[in-house]
């Protein structure tokens, strides 16, 4: 019975969102099976990145223990997390759309990129949970009020520049540029401020305040892009 719990406490969050990001898209909502084939994707998206990111680290030796070093713990931010999660549910959104009839809105570039990264979210926080089977509570709490909202806003940032480039409402090298560099920079400096929380007791605390006044940038970042789009 734990384990449906488990399951549960590590999915519920992730469907909250796709059900907010879901009722915003009221005036032309996408087709339910676009939707669904969108998580799918971002579940690819997770194994992807898993097939990349293993091997990579056991080359390298990145990853392979905690870094002790603030630069360090940025180094393997970006390199183990931003940028290779942010490029497979990069890869998988546009596999998604470009043949996409059901893309002619101007927020169904975030509601797509959502749910790619609520798959994304999903698999992972299956993953933390049954890892962490003994404090899943505590874990999955933590996870559900910051690590989702985060894979979520990181998508809504990579859907509000592909929608700015394909409906070429905004269409310059900037704005393709965002569409990928906005979210690796957004998830590396989330996970980079995260990490170097482990390197020094004496700044840990310096570093939550860090942590949570980005957090609260990134939702606030977030909000205006939905509002944007959701009625142009």
């Amino acid at each position: 019975m734990q384990i449906f719990y488990v399951t549960l406490a590590a999915l519920a969050p992730v469907a909250v969102l796709m059900w907010y990001i879901y009722r915003k898209d009221s005036n032309q909502p996408e087709p339910t099976r676009l939707l669904i084939k969108a998580f799918v994707y971002g579940v690819a998206s997770a194994l992807l990145t898993l097939a990349v990111v293993m091997p990579f680290g056991m080359l390298t030796g990145f990853g392979q223990e905690l870094s002790s070093t603030i630069s360090g713990a940025f180094t393997d931010a970006f390199l183990m997390a931003a940028i290779p999660e942010e490029l497979a549910k990069f890869v998988m959104l546009w596999l998604l759309l470009r043949n996409n009839p059901y893309f002619d809105e101007h927020f169904d570039g975030i509601v797509y990129a959502v749910c790619i990264g609520m798959g994304f979210a999903g698999f992972e926080n299956l993953l933390y949970l049954f890892d962490n089977y003994e404090s899943w509570i505590s874990v999955g709490i933590a996870r559900a009020m910051f690590a989702v909202p985060g894979h979520f806003l990181t998508a809504v940032i990579m859907g509000y520049y592909y929608s700015l480039w394909h409906f070429r409402i905004v269409r310059n090298r900037r704005t393709c540029a965002l569409i990928l560099a906005g979210p690796i920079l957004a998830h590396g400096i989330y996970d980079g401020i995260l990490f170097s929380m482990n390197i020094d007791e004496s700044l840990s605390s310096v570093f939550l305040v860090l942590f949570l006044l980005f957090f609260n940038k990134l939702r606030k970042i977030g909000k205006n892009h939905i509002a944007e789009l959701v009625n142009y």
